[in-house]
């Protein structure tokens, strides 16, 4: 049976994990190039992108899940993908607060959309998305990871903890992914006016990358080193629910200062036909 302070926990990292420098840049991508010509899948982009995504870490999981019962993985595999995910989470969180610190214009930093063919990623068909997402999730770092949820599932409930794990990572996912794409698609309808906003809305995501990155990672290496930093379940459901409220806040406060900037010029034009003669 799968504790249900591990499974916030692993909502949470789907939740970082859909904030990645790399979903951030891919999905903006896909919503610059669609919100003219495809202003639906411009909105639901982030939500292609994380089906996508999510079918290769199922995949993953469950493939591992099932051969954990023909054969055993060696015990040195566990802790060395725990050290590796760590190392990943601790130079993503490194690298976007030193953009942070440093450019006046932040851009997210990450690695992995280099893997995508550029064919591919130039598609604007929602099933190219959806193919997209899928190719991230079997890049090192998420694959490793599905792999040891599958490898621990095999003593929790086999193959049906494994579709737990999945889902529930999936769902904090989607929640990041799908807000990402609606924020954007949102606030480039507002045409010259989203260049200042977008630029908050994108640093605001990038603090909270470097904050979920490095606490992820220590909380992760504490455990790996032995201490007992066991959180309650309160203190995990906590912490996921204000992670996912600061991303819907992100999205309302980007929708509020769109419609402000939208009013204020029709405000004045109300203004200078009172006063014209």
């Amino acid at each position: 049976m799968i504790e249900f302070s591990a499974l916030w926990l692993i909502f949470v990292l789907g939740l970082r994990h859909g904030l990645d420098p790399d979903h951030v840049a891919v999905i903006d991508n896909i919503v610059f190039r669609t919100v003219e010509a495809r202003p639906r899948l411009a909105l639901w982009a982030g939500t292609f992108f994380a089906i996508g995504h999510s079918l290769s870490v199922a995949a993953v999981a469950i493939s591992v899940s099932l051969a954990a019962g023909v054969f055993a993985l060696p015990t040195w595999t566990a802790p060395l993908v725990d050290v590796a995910v760590i190392g990943l989470l601790l130079i993503v969180g490194t690298l976007n607060l030193h953009a942070l610190l440093t450019q006046a214009r932040y851009t997210p930093v990450g690695w992995r959309s280099g893997l995508v063919p550029k064919r591919l990623r130039n598609s604007t068909h929602p099933l190219a998305v959806v193919a997209i997402g899928a190719i991230f999730g079997l890049v090192f770092d998420t694959a490793t990871q599905a792999a040891a949820w599958g490898a621990a599932a095999t003593t929790r409930g086999g193959t049906t903890a494994a579709l737990v794990i999945a889902a529930t990572f999936a769902l904090g996912m989607m929640l990041a992914d799908t807000l990402d794409s609606q924020i954007v698609a949102r606030l480039l309808r507002t045409r010259g006016r989203a260049a200042a906003t977008m630029q908050r809305y994108r640093r605001a995501v990038g603090w909270l990358v470097v904050t979920l990155s490095f606490g992820t990672a220590g909380y992760a290496l504490a455990e790996l080193a032995g201490l007992d930093v066991a959180l309650p379940d309160g203190a995990f459901t906590a912490f996921g629910v204000a992670a996912a409220a600061t991303i819907v806040l992100l999205l309302l406060a980007g929708r509020w200062r769109g419609n402000c900037r939208e009013a204020r010029p029709s405000a004045k034009h109300k203004i200078s036909r009172r006063i014209s003669p």
